[in-house]
């Protein structure tokens, strides 16, 4: 399958944008939202589709392929001069966040369809690693690929960023991590605080010697149990003050939140990168219980000494809004741990990955053809969504990637009957973490790319709908009762819970992929209980 990545001067984009000759939208919080727009916009909370205008381009008119003119249009042969109606447009926010495939897991395993208010599709697509191309230095690379469903006459569109490995820039700055953990008295639970002490430990040994750990616990109240420490020879140390957690009484996290805050800014080292870890089952039941406090406490810091929250959750029962409303006001991510496996993949992989930042406010545009578009859907970020118009502003909110990380957008696309020639371009946006330059990148996709079939489509597309797939018949509102069938989604070509768990199955006999595996479980597990 073809995909297509070009590369832009930002320099000249911004001049043009400046000047401000086009209608050009973006993305930021998606509480900043304007209407406008956005109220015809692509919105898969309510399943609704962003039609396209009924028109063909006027002569001479030049395809809008998402970025600004350079004003060597005519010259280089891509003027862009006209751009599409707004409702060919999809701006939102990156989120790497996987809290939601993990929880939604975790709940299947106990017999129980998760509540679909917890269901976020880009969660679940987002739990599973693509191999698109990585860059060589700071910033993404784009890849747009995708194939055509079993519905008359639409596909699903991938839109694949990345960052570079890990490795590729040598050694990371020194971290400057403040542990907040919750010992109150429902993280006594096996799979808990016993299952964060273990990872955590684990962690420790890990950690380099140049890095800092200070350990702040909550239940009713909020203490340090250890200020910021250097590890270098006091390992033994850490270990000994995560060793005598234990669980005590009620939830008073927003003590925790703020205590935690208060530990890592005094623990603040010169060029040692700072976060927050808040592992809990965020069920707040004491204290200063109200999101939006909290939220400002966090948001402040955010701004003023730079330091992200990064959210872990655990437990059967998960106040799994709450942590996500954190994470996303501390510019931070969630995810969740059910069990060993999970709890050392993220203190020994994902937690290292967001020590470090390659792009900070990251938002991605996605331009469809209005010539060969006539309706798009964006499957999930429903929070992540924003005006459009803000994709250049960079005082409006993106979001923050570190190395190592792939980033996944689906589309549902109709395209017009006989469509030929462009399809989309999609355009990264982000500002370098230290000198806070912008740089943006686009890739483009073409209708003859699109594959005869989804299911027949790589490895990386087929999970990526497998997933979608997933995530959209779980959100469902009500299961189907047909007879050796099970609930169907509202994606077009959804096929039912049984051919997907069949479909998930064989994919995971042919990849001999762990995660895939655990996926097609999962799928299998939600058709019996439906």
């Amino acid at each position: 399958m073809k995909r297509y990545r070009t590369r832009r001067p930002v320099g000249a984009l911004l001049a043009l944008t400046a000047a401000g000759g086009l209608l050009l939208t973006g993305c930021g919080g998606g509480d900043d939202a304007a209407q406008g727009a956005k109220d015809t916009a692509a919105d898969s909370r309510g399943g609704g589709y962003a039609p396209a205008p009924d028109r063909p381009r006027g002569e001479g008119e030049q395809r809008y392929d998402g970025g600004t003119s350079t004003g060597e249009g005519e010259k280089n042969g891509d003027s862009r001069e006209i751009a599409p109606d707004p409702d060919h447009l999809s701006t939102f926010a990156l989120d790497v966040d996987t809290a939601s495939y993990g929880y939604a897991r975790r709940t299947l395993s106990e017999g129980r369809l998760p509540d679909p208010s917890t269901v976020r599709p880009e969660e679940f697509v987002n739990s599973f690693r693509q191999d698109y191309d990585r860059p060589d230095g700071d910033g993404f690379t784009v890849s747009v690929d995708g194939a055509r469903t079993d519905a008359e006459d639409w596909s699903l569109v991938r839109v694949g960023l990345a960052t570079r490995t890990a490795e590729q820039r040598g050694e990371r700055p020194p971290a400057a991590l403040t542990f907040v953990i919750d010992v109150s008295g429902s993280m006594g639970e096996p799979g808990r605080l016993d299952l964060a002490q273990e990872s955590l430990g684990t962690m420790t040994d890990q950690l380099r010697d140049d890095d800092s750990v200070a350990l702040v616990t909550f239940s009713d109240e909020a203490e340090t149990v250890l200020p910021m420490t250097r590890l270098g020879d006091h390992r033994g140390r850490v270990h000994d003050a995560i060793d005598s957690l234990e669980p005590t009484e009620s939830t008073n996290l927003g003590a925790g939140v703020e205590t935690g805050y208060d530990t890592a800014v005094e623990g603040r080292r010169e060029g040692a990168t700072s976060r927050v870890v808040l592992v809990s089952d965020a069920l707040a039941n004491t204290g200063d219980t109200d999101a939006d406090t909290i939220l400002e406490r966090i948001a402040d810091e955010r701004r003023e000494h730079g330091i992200t929250l990064f959210g872990v959750g655990v437990g059967s029962d998960y106040g799994d809004a709450l942590m996500e409303r954190l994470a996303d006001k501390g510019d931070g991510h969630t995810t969740y741990v059910s069990d060993t496996e999970d709890a050392r993949e993220v203190f020994c992989e994902q937690l290292p990955r967001h020590i470090e930042l390659t792009a900070r406010d990251a938002k991605a545009q996605v331009a469809f053809d209005p010539e060969t578009v006539a309706e798009f859907r964006l499957v999930g970020y429903d929070n992540r969504q924003v005006a459009d118009e803000d994709f250049r502003d960079d005082r409006v909110d993106g979001g923050e990637v570190g190395p190592g990380h792939t980033v996944t957008a689906l589309y549902a696309v109709r395209t017009r009957p006989g469509a030929d020639g462009h399809l989309a371009t999609a355009t990264v946006r982000w500002l370098d973490p230290g000198s806070r330059t912008p740089h943006e990148e686009s890739g483009d996709v073409e209708t003859d790319a699109l594959g005869d079939s989804v299911w027949e489509a790589d490895r990386g597309l087929r999970v990526t709908a497998t997933a979608a797939y997933f995530a959209d018949a779980l959100r469902s509102s009500s299961p189907s009762h047909d007879a050796g069938d099970t609930r169907h989604g509202s994606l077009p070509g959804a096929p039912g819970l049984g051919e997907l768990a069949e479909r998930a199955d064989s994919l995971a006999g042919r990849t001999k992929d762990e995660d895939v595996r655990r996926l097609a479980e999962a799928i299998g597990t939600a058709n019996r209980l439906t």
